[in-house]
């Protein structure tokens, strides 16, 4: 029997589970498998400038068929990306719990955007159809008018890094694991982005395994909420070489908090009115809930 391919997502709790062998214990013979996101960095045009990547995670999942851009058995994504996926019947929606990402918009230290309103017009570098795009969005609208909302979609997550770091737009979108990267070198949250995110696994997969993966990262949670200290040093797992000497991981927050709740069919249909409303996909969103794997 093939392995269950696990695709990490920058945070602590599958380095946990491995570590303590939970996978194990709850019958998963597994690998990891780092996803296209996770050695990402940005990409410059002929005339010097960073190029514009009109894909993301919906695209990447649409490609591959239920899969995030390389073969994995379960991966995450911003919920609105995986809602949309899932409405599309690209892949399966994990529905009996979810993520919870801190996130913000990041400008460099010595910027004189202050307030929210202060990035009316100004370029924020995104992700396309990924959390960044979303919540960036979401996260605006009590501030700006739509048209005041700016966005650059310069690729994912290490690329705003990137981007962030070479001054290349005056302001980012980060969340979870680079959020925590860009507020340790400096960089200060103008608005905060905090959103979720859900899991999703491909057409063959046994919705079994899933929740055996799922036992075996609530149990991690528990050992994460209880001594953080303990595990802060799996972050250097997910961070590129080229950023690892810059930071400290034992001064980083726990990230990204699994949260063992039903994702709701009453949330799914909210999520894909306010995709709908805006118009962020071409294809009209569905507004019937999938069906919750168990």
């Amino acid at each position: 029997m093939a392995k269950f391919i696990i695709q990490p997502h920058g945070r602590l709790q599958e380095w946990i589970a491995d570590d303590k062998g939970y996978f194990r214990d709850e019958g998963l013979d597994y690998e990891f498998q780092p996803g296209w996101a996770a050695q990402s960095g940005k990409l410059v045009d002929i005339s010097g400038g960073v190029s514009e990547v009109r894909a993301g995670a919906f695209e990447a999942y649409k490609h591959g068929g239920g899969n995030k851009g390389v073969k994995s058995d379960v991966s995450c994504a911003c919920h609105w990306a995986i809602g949309q996926a899932s409405a599309e019947q690209i892949g399966t929606m994990w529905r009996e719990s979810y993520v919870v990402t801190p996130g913000g918009i990041m400008v460099p230290p010595e910027s004189k955007i202050q307030r929210p309103e202060d990035l009316a017009g100004c370029e924020i570098a995104v992700g396309y159809h990924s959390g960044s795009h979303f919540t960036t969005i979401q996260s605006l609208e009590p501030f700006l008018r739509s048209e005041q909302i700016n966005l650059k979609f310069v690729g994912s997550v290490w690329a705003r890094v990137d981007t962030a770091i070479d001054r290349d737009v005056p302001a980012t979108s980060v969340w979870g694991l680079t959020y925590q990267v860009l507020e340790q070198l400096g960089f200060r949250k103008v608005v905060d982005t905090t959103f979720m995110i859900a899991f999703m696994f491909p057409a063959g997969v046994r919705a079994g395994d899933v929740a055996k993966y799922m036992r075996g990262l609530r149990r991690a949670q528990m050992d994460l909420d209880l001594q953080p200290e303990k595990y802060k040093h799996f972050y250097l797992n997910e961070i590129p070489e080229r950023y690892k000497s810059s930071v400290d991981a034992g001064r980083f927050s726990t990230g990204e908090r699994i949260v063992f709740l039903p994702y709701t069919d009453s949330t799914y249909r909210r999520t894909q009115q306010w995709l709908h409303e805006r118009g962020l996909f071409e294809q009209k969103s569905s507004s019937r809930a999938p069906a919750a794997a168990i």
